[in-house]
């Protein structure tokens, strides 16, 4: 049986170092049992690997997915039309159409 450090699990994972720690911190995985004595040393398995592997499309990443709003495939939302604007013009150009018109 192999066993990982976190670093190694997490290059195994697809995911980067800090990002594991996260999820492990916010206990949106399992953690693996300490192994070694009365220290904080994770060792991973193939199998802790593989449970990780299967929860990690059900993690919601923060940013991403906040705000994200709920639409069916089915309802999208109509295209915007362009409103056309009125055309503006500089206080230069309207003083100058004012002394032309007097």
């Amino acid at each position: 049986m192999n066993f990982y450090s976190t670093s190694e699990a997490a290059k195994r994972i697809g995911v980067s170092l800090i990002t594991l720690k996260r999820y492990m911190a916010a206990k949106k995985i399992p953690l693996p049992p300490p192994r070694v004595g009365g220290m904080r040393i994770r060792l991973w398995t193939e199998q802790d690997i593989q449970k990780v592997r299967q929860l990690l499309p059900k993690i919601a990443n923060g940013r991403k997915t906040r705000y994200k709003k709920k639409q069916s495939a089915k309802t999208k939302a109509p295209a915007r039309v362009p409103v056309p604007h009125k055309s503006r013009k500089t206080k230069k150009e309207v003083a100058y159409y004012q002394t032309a018109k007097s």
